[in-house]
């Protein structure tokens, strides 16, 4: 028999909790791989360092895990 929804879901959050305290260094470590692999777009330098600026103003929100979990829940149900 398979897991129930509410032991998916206990899963799903445990496994999010378990993540969160990298999640951040992951999100910091991509912003400039996103801004290397933009640069080799062929988009003019205005839009270019537009994006680039976007990306540094950018800033992380950490995941609310039972905001999480409402959500899956009432998708798959």
């Amino acid at each position: 028999m398979g897991a129930t929804l509410a032991e998916m879901v206990e899963k799903g959050v445990k496994k999010m909790r378990r993540k969160i305290p990298t999640m951040k260094a992951n999100y910091d470590a991509a912003k400039g791989r996103a801004k290397d692999h933009y640069g080799d777009l062929p988009f003019n330098s205005r839009i270019k360092s537009a994006y680039n600026a976007g990306i540094d103003d950018a800033e992380y929100r950490t995941p609310d895990p039972e905001k999480w979990a409402d959500n899956w829940k009432a998708k798959v149900s």
